[in-house]
């Protein structure tokens, strides 16, 4: 049977992890990869064996048409570049995240790889991670009773929050989240990959089967763990700041109970398992752990956060809007 063909777009640090991914499937080669700077894409294409280098993914489609692409450039080409490949006959398309700059942007992603039959993925690629997969199973199990709120710590709702809010849904089974209300300060904003993120914020969140989501964000956000599943019966932390990936305190007993992530999954690395898995749905049909419909749970919340904080008061979803609230503050 033929390989499936892959190409890359976006030869930086995000594009060689993609490119490890390919190089482990037996069953896909790297066939070309793009970039403006001629020296990244000739590093990756001579460290992979790809045989032809583009400065431009138009330049590429002229010659070749890959089944799967790789989208690892800055957010704010995400859009027009991935309905452009979309519209060039691939198969698969598997991009970084965050999704876009603005929500109406992130729709149309979704909704022109929908119409046009492409499988499409963002690399959330922490649902590969031991120490999350254990944790949602630990979880599930019931060792710490019922579910009731998951928590989330990181620097911003946009770049680092597409992780967290996506592990929201990972770890609760993609309940639907039902309203969100939020507060952002633009004060401290700064720019990731080329889009202006808050400089603090809070988000809160309700999920349909009754389980809370809390997200903090800033400098000074101090949650003590990247991420916490909070349960009737004891608490899960993962990647505790300068402790265990992984621990659980449940009641009745003493203390905290680091866990072990060995064999967990395999030792190959986040990104590039998802990879494998875009490439392993592409030939079943089965819908990609990465796909598109979850990462817009993910990035409703986003931007549903920045809307909560421009009016004022709890945002009821589906959220009505096309823009970036946060953006449109920051317009002059």
């Amino acid at each position: 049977m033929a390989k499936l063909k892959a190409a890359i777009i976006g030869c930086g640090g995000r594009g060689k992890e993609h490119a490890k991914g390919y190089a482990a499937s037996e069953e896909t080669e790297l066939i070309a990869v793009v970039d403006p700077i001629a020296k990244a894409a000739q590093g990756l294409a001579q460290k992979h064996g790809a045989p032809n280098i583009y400065p431009s993914y138009a330049e590429m489609f002229a010659e070749h048409k890959p089944d799967i692409v790789s989208v690892c450039t800055w957010t704010g080409l995400h859009a027009e570049m991935v309905k452009d490949i979309a519209k060039a006959g691939v198969r698969a398309i598997h991009s970084e995240k965050p999704m876009a700059p603005t929500w109406g942007e992130a729709k149309s992603m979704h909704e022109a790889c929908v119409e046009a039959g492409v499988q499409l993925t963002f690399c959330h690629q922490r649902r590969f991670g031991a120490q999350y997969v254990k944790a949602r199973e630990l979880a599930h199990s019931g060792a710490i009773g019922k579910i009731l709120r998951i928590e989330g710590c990181c620097d911003n709702l946009f770049d680092w929050g597409t992780h967290w809010f996506d592990m929201f849904f990972f770890y609760n089974d993609q309940s639907p989240a039902e309203w969100v209300m939020g507060q952002i300060e633009i004060e401290g904003h700064k720019s990731v990959y080329g889009v202006e993120v808050e400089g603090s914020g809070l988000s809160y969140i309700q999920f349909a089967n009754g389980v809370q989501g809390l997200m903090v964000t800033g400098g000074a956000s101090g949650g003590g763990c990247d991420n916490r599943i909070v349960g009737t019966q004891g608490m899960i932390e993962v990647n505790v700041w300068k402790g265990p990936a992984l621990r659980m305190m449940r009641t009745g007993l003493s203390g905290w109970e680091k866990q072990d992530l060995t064999d967990v999954v395999p030792p190959l690395g986040d990104t590039v398992l998802s990879v494998l898995d875009a490439i392993e749905c592409l030939k079943s049909g089965a819908r990609p752990t990465l796909s598109s419909h979850h990462a817009l749970q993910a990035t409703e919340l986003i931007f549903a956060t920045y809307e909560s904080s421009r009016i004022g008061g709890r945002v009821t979803l589906p959220l009505g809007i096309e823009d970036s609230p946060l953006l449109a503050r920051l317009s002059p």
